[in-house]
């Protein structure tokens, strides 16, 4: 059955990710950037091979959410999906239900830094990332391989504020949201509160590993991450449009800091734009 880590993207999903796939895929809970590898991503291309659709066609994937979901889930072991997917339904077509899934982390991190990030990883100036980030029918799909896959990974993202509360009111599945903000400034508890929800809904009769928690919390620090990728690559980066290179993943970080990156008028903007949800969340 699947169990999800979700987010908007650019929202500390990779970093959760690889905390989760180095303390369940691990012996040691030592981070190395094959392991992430186990937690794939949904919908992917690989996901609808057995079904009759059109690559050339946006949301035609979404008509077999539920049947690929089901194949998937076929031998009833327990696997971890990354997605960027709204919950809910698109086209009457629904992206998940409680037949297929155990349940979710959906981690969310204040726009005005998930903005600069947009910035960096779809090479957008501030009012296109702006508009993007509002954009309620945005999508998202490998650009690299467009040109052989079409459409047939794309991701219904929706609006920041869609995307998280999507998730948020949903009642068909348990879900635990995290803040990024929570997650950065006190690693092991809220990590140890993550390991905890799952065990629980994915009936995982064992007491945590203390040692094996703190390995995978000391060697996914932002820094060895960022290190690793600059030595080794990283899987998940795409190619600039703009200088055919790699843009890389890991951009800033703990030093995404809004007020000290964003103009003035952007930050009001869109503190503006996010008030209910910032108010909600604690964002001030």
């Amino acid at each position: 059955m699947i169990f999800w880590i979700a987010s908007y993207p650019k929202s500390g999903n990779t970093w959760l990710r690889a905390l989760i796939s180095s303390y369940y895929y691990t012996e040691d809970g030592v981070y190395h950037q094959n392991i992430i590898k186990e937690i794939g991503q949904f919908p992917e291309k690989r996901h609808f091979k057995s079904f009759d659709y059109n690559k050339d066609i946006v949301t035609d994937t979404s008509k077999f959410w539920l049947k690929a979901q089901e194949k998937i889930n076929e031998d009833k072991k327990l696997r971890f999906f990354k997605t960027h997917n709204a919950f809910g339904a698109l086209n009457n077509n629904q992206f998940t239900d409680n037949r297929n899934s155990l349940g979710a982390i959906y981690i969310v991190r204040d726009a005005r830094n998930v903005i600069t990030s947009v910035k960096n990883h779809y090479e957008l100036n501030d009012d296109q990332a702006f508009t993007w980030m509002l954009n309620q029918n945005n999508y998202i799909y490998d650009v690299n391989n467009f040109e052989n896959d079409g459409y047939s990974d794309f991701q219904y993202i929706s609006s920041w504020s869609i995307n998280y509360k999507s998730w948020k009111v949903q009642k068909k599945i348990p879900i635990k949201i995290i803040k990024y903000e929570d997650l950065l400034n006190q690693t092991f508890v809220v990590f140890k509160d993550i390991i905890e929800f799952i065990n629980k809904f994915t009936q995982i009769n064992e007491k945590i590993n203390i040692e094996k928690l703190k390995n995978s919390v000391n060697s996914t620090f932002f820094d060895k991450l960022k290190k690793d990728e600059e030595k080794n690559g990283f899987s998940e980066s795409i190619t600039s449009t703009k200088t055919k290179t790699k843009i890389p993943f890991f951009y800033l970080g703990p030093k995404n800091n809004w007020k000290n990156i964003l103009d003035e008028k952007l930050q009001i903007k869109i503190s503006n734009t996010f008030k209910g949800e910032f108010n909600e969340l604690g964002y001030k």
